[in-house]
């Protein structure tokens, strides 16, 4: 039998060095969870290896798995392009991580270890923002997810871009009549958007995602998705990418 296509996580860039620890704990955790499998990590920016430089150095087949929570530029042509200008082999894109139920899964623990109780306290799912209506729509979706999943009304903001903000979102809920509300951190890893949700007036605010194992089987479940015939979609019109 051939050796499994390598898995290469594509991560956003953070000049936040614990952003990249993050990025790489989640990382150590998808090589345990699936031993033999490569896993190489590369970046869109601001941190090494970039995209073309870490496929430059793996030998064969791979599977392009976007650490992004949306669809968005980056999923949907940067990513791409990418991939068709610089891969040396047979490369498959695999979707953005969210939405996914397993993505609310991990929300959900990470308000439950913010001190939230369970019940009907409402929650605000904080995202970095976008102008995509495909990000957009995606973090609704993952706001409908994250409301399942808690049996709690969940509403969207923003830290950039288009509002909501944050601090907007959480203020509605207390203009509403609710003292009591919880900040869902719709992110990854601690960076930029992540220290701007640390003033919201919210009573508990979760911590960015990080290496949890809802997330390392989130990871594993794209890159098997896309691998092996799933919804990945490839980089180009024809199923792989084929270097000259």
């Amino acid at each position: 039998m051939s050796a499994a296509p390598a898995l290469l996580a594509v991560a956003h860039g953070t000049r936040d060095a614990a952003g990249v620890r993050t990025v790489r704990a989640l990382l150590d955790e998808v090589r345990r969870a699936r031993p033999g499998l490569r896993v190489e990590v590369a970046w869109l920016g601001l941190v090494e290896p970039s995209v073309p430089r870490a496929l430059a150095a793996l030998p064969g087949p791979a599977v392009a798995v976007p650490l992004l929570l949306a669809r968005g530029y980056h999923v949907r042509s940067d990513l791409p392009a990418l991939l068709a200008d610089a891969a040396p082999g047979h490369v498959r894109v695999a979707p953005a991580l969210g939405p996914s139920p397993l993505l609310a899964r991990a929300l959900a623990a990470r308000l439950s270890e913010a001190g939230r109780p369970a019940g009907r306290a409402p929650v605000v799912l904080a995202a970095a923002g976008s102008s995509d209506p495909r990000a957009r729509a995606d973090t609704a979706e993952s706001a409908r997810l994250l409301a399942t999943c808690l049996g709690a009304p969940v509403t969207v903001a923003f830290a950039a871009g288009e509002g909501p903000s944050p601090a907007e979102a959480v203020a509605a809920w207390h203009a509403a009549g609710h003292p009591d509300v919880a900040l869902a951190t719709h992110l990854l890893a601690p960076g930029h958007f992540a220290h701007r949700l640390t003033a919201t007036g919210a009573r508990w605010t979760a911590a960015p995602l990080g290496a949890q194992r809802w997330v390392t089987e989130l990871v594993l479940r794209r890159y098997d998705e896309a691998g092996c015939g799933g919804r990945g979609r490839p980089a180009r019109r024809a199923a792989l990418l084929r270097a000259p």
